[in-house]
C-alpha cells in the first residue's frame, strides 16, 4: 500500500524490533532505529506537504527504543511526533533508502535529533547550522543540485522573498531529476501566480467565511476606497506584532476611506477568534480555517505571513507587504 509523501511503510511491531534494530536494509528500502527518553507509548512518522505534517505511520515505543520501515522513491522530508495532531514542530528527518539511527532528547530546548546514516540529513543539518546572515541559496543550490534539501529550502524558506524571476532563475538551477518534486512543482504554479498578484494588476477575488458563518466575497468591500487584504494568523508571532501597527493605522484612517479584509491561516476556529478579540481587530474578517491549504492564500501566493496587498478603489493592487510605519506613510499619502 502507498502512503502519503510516496513512502511504502508499516509500523514495526514490539516482536520484531529487535531483529530490525539490527538488520541491514537492501538499496530500496530504509530501517530507522531509534532511541528516546520515553519509556513507552506511541510515537508517528508524519509527511510533509504545504508546510504541513501528516502522519503516515506510527510505531510502539518500548523501552525508549523505537524503529520503522520502508521504501522511498527518493529521499524526502518527514518528522517524529509524539502527539499525532502535531503539524508545526515536529523532529525533522530528511529519510532515504539506507539504515538510520535517531536519538532524540525531548527535554532538549533545539528541538532537534541526532539522526546518523542519511547523507541527505547531513546535508539538511549542515544548513541548519550554517550562518545565515550569509547564507546564500543561489551557492548552495550551485553546489547540490540534485539534492532534495536545495529544492525545499528554496520552497520553505525563500519562496516568499524571492521575486518571481529569481524563482524561475533558481528552479531552473536544480537538477532535472527535481523537477517532479512536489517543492518544484509548487514553486512553478508560484511564479504563474506571483505575475497575477503583481502591482497594478487586478485583485483576483475570492469568498470566504466571517467568524458568524457568513460567506462573503472580497469584491463586495471594494469600491469606496483603499482596502488592506491582510493574511494572517493567531498562532503567527509577528503577525500578532503587527496587529497594534493596522489598529492605529485603521483607527486614524478608516473614517477617510482606509478599510482592512483580513484573512486568516489558523486552523482552530476558536484560536482564531480568540486573536481578532485579544487584539482588538475590529474589521471584516475571514477564513476557511485551512492553515497552509488556505485557498485565499493560494490564489494571492502567499508562501509566508504576515502579508498584505493594498487595493484602490478600482480593484487595483497598488503596494503590498506594507508593514509597521510603511503602511501608515503610504497611507498618509494616499490619503492626505
Amino acid at each position: 500500500m502507498k502512503l502519503h509523501s510516496r513512502i511504502l511503510a508499516s509500523a514495526v511491531s514490539v516482536v520484531l524490533l529487535a531483529s530490525a534494530c539490527n538488520s541491514t536494509p537492501d538499496a530500496n528500502s530504509f530501517i530507522v532505529s531509534g532511541e528516546i527518553n520515553v519509556e513507552s507509548g506511541t510515537i508517528y512518522l508524519q509527511g510533509f506537504r504545504n508546510k504541513m505534517f501528516f502522519v503516515t505511520d506510527s510505531a510502539v515505543i518500548e523501552n525508549g527504543k523505537f524503529s520503522f520501515t520502508g521504501s522511498l522513491e527518493r529521499s524526502d522530508l518527514f518528522g517524529l511526533t509524539l502527539d499525532r495532531e502535531e503539524t508545526f514542530s515536529p523532529y525533522y528527518i530528511f529519510l532515504e533508502n539506507s539504515a538510520i539511527t535517531v536519538k532524540i532528547d525531548t527535554e532538549s530546548k533545539r528541538r532537534r535529533a541526532e539522526i546518523t546514516g542519511s547523507a541527505t540529513n547531513d546535508l539538511f543539518t549542515a544548513y541548519q547550522r550554517a550562518d545565515h546572515r550569509t547564507f546564500r541559496i543561489d551557492s548552495f543550490i550551485a553546489a547540490n543540485p540534485a539534492s532534495p534539501v536545495s529544492a525545499y529550502i528554496l520552497y520553505r524558506d525563500y519562496s516568499y522573498q524571492l521575486t518571481r524571476e529569481e524563482i524561475d532563475t533558481y528552479v531552473q538551477r536544480l537538477d532535472p531529476s527535481l523537477q517532479d518534486l512536489e517543492y518544484v512543482q509548487t514553486l512553478k504554479e508560484l511564479s504563474v501566480t506571483l505575475e497575477k498578484v503583481a502591482i497594478g494588476q487586478p485583485a483576483p477575488d475570492f469568498s470566504s467565511f466571517t467568524p458568524e458563518g457568513e460567506e462573503i466575497t472580497l469584491s463586495s468591500r471594494l469600491g469606496n476606497g483603499y482596502v488592506l487584504i491582510d493574511f494572517w494568523a493567531s498562532w503567527c508571532g509577528p503577525c500578532r506584532r503587527d496587529n497594534p501597527n493596522i489598529v492605529r493605522v485603521y483607527n486614524d484612517y478608516h473614517a477617510k476611506g482606509f478599510d482592512v479584509f483580513s484573512v486568516s491561516l489558523d486552523e482552530k476556529r476558536d484560536a482564531w477568534l480568540k486573536g481578532i478579540e485579544d487584539d482588538h481587530l475590529t474589521w471584516t474578517h475571514v477564513s476557511d480555517v485551512l492553515f497552509w491549504d488556505s485557498a485565499p492564500a493560494k490564489l494571492y501566493g502567499v508562501r509566508g505571513i504576515p502579508a498584505n496587498f493594498l487595493v484602490d478603489k478600482d480593484g487595483v493592487i497598488v503596494a503590498k507587504n506594507l508593514h509597521g510605519e510603511e503602511l501608515e506613510k503610504a497611507m498618509a499619502e494616499l490619503l492626505k
